[in-house]
């Protein structure tokens, strides 16, 4: 009796302890929390803020989080990056030599904090932060340094951190909209690469860049206690986001969320229970998404082949007719198209028709322009291509528009007639493409679908048939070839033949260069680039391969996507997306001088990308030719890196102008001629070279000039440098000097990169916080010894 007793003041003495916790919001090394519709969150002193486990996307789906408690819809304010879901029995934990640990039922670990050692203890602040506290009471961990979609009072972001919004309303992974605050001083929002995560079109800047003093621009996001939220400058200055006069009277909680249809929106919540409301707008931005989504890229406000309409300040998002949503748990997504148009001897124009609509339109996805025209005329037009998938008509005008769609709007003031092309036969009465609706249409078309299934169950038979007959010939094929076999990668594989094909027979060549040729091809409906590999290693099956998976893994928009393969035999090919401006050679190097900005964007672009490939990859790529010949613009000039990574596909001694020396004359660092180790260094040479080559619109060797000093550009730069001749360097480029204060950045930035020590060029991610003007570019020293290798 006396043990029992014992035992249930021990108890009484835990659950006190355990009250008292919640009480003050602190949590002890060892506590736990375990993921069951009951469970007990950890709670703030004052009750408004929990931590722990909430129900979503159904019963045995849990998101570890921090919400409002004292709103009955328990708002999420925060969660791990990219919202890991769990399931009952999973375990959230407070670890002394791991932090905050979360783990499934399996004991195999989601998420962790980070490595933090010597945790004293955890505790839930009344503002809605969750902190880690070490021995000596400092701060080692908290959440408001790890946002989810939302900020709250007292948080700050600092110079390049970064938000993005959810995917859905119930989906927590990332979603196609970040909000940045950016190393010029500048506030964005813009749509992100959903692979890579980076930053494509802005749809939403601040203005706080002041380029002429930048002592002025922004450098902090802050949400004060009292629910202002505004950017603060290097000078002190605010730039105030929440006007003075739209804070509402009384107590109330606040939030600012990026939602997940791209919009940032500052809310309030009245906190007496009385009010019985729900969340209200403050201020939002951008006051119409619709319009201010409407780059070149990306699938705008609403996804591809979605379209965008305003319903009450906000965006609302609909597939049109003929398409459905690729996810119907997010609206706001990508739509599929019910048919897509394909060439090819089976495309005959009177099997297909159009649904036509009005007021909406894609306006950024046209290949072709007739004008002028007819409404019939422009229907023909588009029923005789079989790239053309939709037409729209306007004012005598015609627009046939290719797959996939973006930017799609819809509002009655654009005044445009869509058709969209289908095939005869196909259901299009009905918008909206649901389950239900397939399920009640399924109803009233038994017969069809009957004999629909008996057709397809013949063409099934004789498939296999052929399936067969292929097998055996692709077998005979690798028997004869075995260097041809397909291999692991997420990318298409196209045979020589298909190639050819596409190719018209390598007709279309785009340019020749040491890694092969470059034909003009179209697959599909996409026009591309095919690269015919010259000289690769011999029996180099196995590094073919692994460095078209590792190219095949790379994805930013500074690179060219490599889009497809071809290992047949002894025919080695890639395909990459197609660039219509052609090289950056071309560009700098005609007959018209380019503009500075466009040429300083494009200098960016490339530094971007470089940095990438040297410490954003998995496996960190040296390109070892950065050229012009290697860069490649597309419609919008933006810079794209080509060949990275194809040296590694060719011989030592192919892959460059001299024997031993990847690389091209003009822009070889000097490492490679003295026996050095070579690292991401060449690159950053390489690239400092180029960008005096942008600067300067000059080629880097320029021998049919009868002047000496100048045959050699980084000698002359070093010499225009010393002598303050930046106007005669750029041949008193007017644009360029009203930028002096950039164009000399630039200048002195490609300065430290020709460095002949390796370790004086700096990384190519401070080559960019110096172009962005976000670090000072220091007075650079002479780049050369007394003695220098020539080339």
């Amino acid at each position: 009796m006396a043990v029992v007793i014992l035992h249930l003041i021990i108890l009484a003495t835990f659950v006190h302890f355990v009250t008292a916790q919640q009480t003050n919001g602190s949590v002890s090394v060892g506590a736990s929390l375990i993921a069951t519709p009951d469970a007990k969150p950890w709670v703030s002193s004052s009750g408004e803020f929990a931590f722990g486990f909430q129900q979503v996307q159904g019963n045995d789906n849990f998101l570890l989080s921090i919400w409002y408690d004292k709103i009955p819809d328990k708002t999420i304010v925060w969660f791990p990056k990219d919202g890991p879901m769990v399931a009952t029995g999973s375990k959230v934990e407070l670890l002394d030599s791991r932090g905050l640990v979360l783990s499934d039922p399996q004991s195999k670990e989601v998420w962790t904090s980070g490595s933090i050692s010597d945790v004293a203890y955890g505790v839930m602040n009344d503002t809605g932060n969750f902190v880690l506290v070490g021995n000596d009471s400092r701060k080692i961990w908290e959440s408001f340094n790890f946002p989810g979609d939302t900020l709250l009072p007292t948080q700050v972001i600092e110079i390049e951190e970064v938000i993005n919004s959810r995917m859905s309303k119930s989906n927590f992974s990332g979603g196609r909209f970040q909000l940045r605050l950016i190393p010029d001083g500048n506030l964005v929002l813009n749509t992100r690469d959903m692979f890579s995560s980076s930053p494509l079109d802005a749809y939403y800047i601040s203005g706080t860049r002041d380029a002429l003093n930048f002592t002025n621009s922004g450098f902090r996001l802050i949400f004060d206690a009292t629910g202002y939220l505004y950017i603060l400058r290097r000078n002190g200055e605010r730039s105030n986001l929440t006007s003075r006069d739209t804070l509402p009277s009384g107590d109330n909680y606040y939030r600012a969320t990026l939602d997940s249809d791209g919009v940032f929106t500052q809310y309030y919540y009245p906190k007496d229970p009385a009010a019985n409301t729900d969340w209200r707008v403050i201020w939002f931005e951008p006051k119409n998404i619709c319009n201010r989504l409407d780059g070149s890229v990306g699938g705008g406000a609403c996804g591809l082949n979605n379209v965008c309409s305003l319903d009450n300040n906000r965006p609302n998002c609909e597939c049109p007719q003929g398409f459905s949503l690729v996810d119907s748990n997010d609206p706001n997504g990508n739509c599929n198209p019910d048919f897509t148009p394909s060439c090819g001897d089976g495309y005959v124009e009177n099997q297909f028709d159009f649904i036509e609509l009005t007021d909406i339109d894609w306006p950024n996805a046209d290949f072709e322009h007739i004008n002028p025209t007819n409404e019939e005329s422009c229907k023909k037009s588009c029923l005789k291509d079989c790239f053309c998938a939709v037409a729209t008509f306007s004012n005598n005008q015609c627009w046939k528009k290719i797959l996939p769609l973006f930017n799609g709007k819809k509002d009655p003031s654009i005044n445009v007639k869509a058709f969209l092309k289908f095939k005869k036969g196909q259901n299009t009465q009905n918008p909206r493409y649901s389950r239900e609706n397939k399920s009640k249409r399924s109803l009233i078309y038994v017969g069809p679908v009957l004999l629909s299934t008996f057709v397809l169950i013949i063409i099934v038979l004789i498939g296999s048939l052929c399936a067969g007959f292929f097998q055996i010939h692709k077998k005979k094929t690798r028997t004869q070839y075995p260097r041809g076999r397909a291999f692991e990668t997420s990318l298409p594989r196209f045979t020589y033949q298909e190639l050819v094909i596409a190719t018209n027979g390598f007709k279309d060549e785009l340019g020749k260069g040491a890694f092969g040729i470059v034909y003009k091809g179209s697959i599909g409906t996409k026009i591309v680039a095919v690269k015919k590999l010259e000289r690769v290693f011999r029996d180099g099956e196995k590094e073919f391969q692994t460095e078209v998976n590792a190219i095949a893994r790379t994805h930013h928009k500074n690179l060219v996507q490599l889009v497809g393969y071809c290992n047949d035999g002894e025919k080695r090919l890639l395909i990459y997306e197609y660039m219509s401006n052609n090289t950056l050679a071309e560009f700098l190097f005609g007959d018209i001088r380019p503009s500075w900005k466009q040429r300083s964007n494009i200098a960016v672009g490339i530094a971007k990308g470089l940095s990438y490939l040297h410490e954003e990859c998995s496996t960190q790529v040296i390109h070892c030719d950065i050229k012009p010949q290697n860069i490649l613009l597309d419609e919008y000039y933006d810079a794209k890196i080509s060949d990275f990574g194809l040296a590694k596909l060719l011989k030592i001694n192919q892959s460059g102008t001299y024997t031993g020396i990847r690389g091209t004359k003009g822009y070889v660092s000097p490492e490679w001629f003295r026996n050095m180790p070579v690292t991401v260094k060449v690159d950053v040479y390489s690239f400092g070279v180029l960008l005096l080559e942008i600067i300067s619109c000059r080629k880097s060797l320029h021998f049919e000039s009868g002047d000496e000093n100048i045959a050699v550009l980084t000698d002359w730069a070093w010499d225009c440098y010393q002598e303050g001749r930046l106007d005669v360097f750029v041949e008193n480029d007017l644009e360029a000097l009203d930028d002096y204060k950039r164009l000399k950045a630039f200048f002195m930035v490609a300065l430290w990169c020709v460095q002949e020590t390796p370790s004086e060029r700096p990384a190519m991610r401070k080559v960019i916080q110096m172009l962005e003007g976000a670090v000072e570019v220091t007075k650079p020293q002479c780049p050369f010894s007394v003695s220098v290798t020539s080339i």
